[in-house]
């Protein structure tokens, strides 16, 4: 049988099943659609009533471009890598052991005009049952990468089409400066290695959510 958007939020009220916090997490290649599926999840399960899901991006752990270009990476934006993956993995650690402090938990969020993290952008109250974080790296074995799926209890794989995904993927950098030439010239080079890399993780999923269960962007 096919999964559907609501056997999704089934599951994702299933982790946090007698009011433990819970963290999900949602992997997949650059324009795969992880940041619209967690979006959606976390909007329709705080339509149940009191907000209890949260939704933190793996996006905020970009590193900046000054710090890019003094490392020579910038070139290489968006690769495993460029990211404070030792950060995030301490995040998750964090908001499963402050899950009933009085105070929220703040995470770093990513401002896509500027291309630039945000500290303190993203509030975790004490409330938030369950936390939806989504990005690329989750499944990596790799470096500090191998801590974050430690903290995880689920980490589902977004599996949208390619030509979808790469479609999507020069949209987006297209509306965010680059021209057709310059946003197709960095999908098919470095976005595709990184979808590549990422691709090769996916068996490590809990679940593989086809593109046909995920909301239209």
């Amino acid at each position: 049988m096919a999964v559907t958007f609501d056997d999704l939020l089934v599951r994702a009220r299933a982790l946090a099943a007698g009011g433990r916090r819970a963290l999900l997490g949602i992997a997949g290649a650059p324009g795969a659609g992880k940041t619209t599926l967690a979006e959606h999840l976390v909007r329709a399960l705080n339509g149940d009533g009191d907000p209890w899901a949260a939704h933190v991006p793996m996006d905020g752990f970009h590193l900046a471009d000054v710090e890019l270009d003094r490392l020579g990476r910038r070139g290489r934006k968006g690769a495993p890598d460029t990211f404070d993956a030792a950060g995030y993995a301490a995040l998750l650690r964090r908001l499963r052991a402050e899950a009933d402090g009085p105070d929220p938990v703040y995470a770093p969020g990513f401002e896509r005009v500027l291309e630039q993290p945000l500290a303190g952008a993203v509030p975790v109250p004490p409330s938030a049952r369950l936390v939806v974080t989504e990005g690329n790296y989750l499944l990596l074995e790799t470096g500090a990468w191998a801590r974050v799926r430690a903290e995880l209890d689920e980490v589902w794989f977004c599996a949208a089409a390619e030509t979808e995904r790469i479609g999507r993927l020069v949209a987006r950098h297209e509306e965010f400066g680059k021209t057709h030439e310059e946003a197709v010239a960095w999908v098919l080079g470095t976005d595709q290695r990184n979808a590549d890399l990422i691709a090769a993780t996916r068996h490590r999923a809990d679940l593989v959510v086809p593109g046909t269960a995920m909301p239209v962007p």
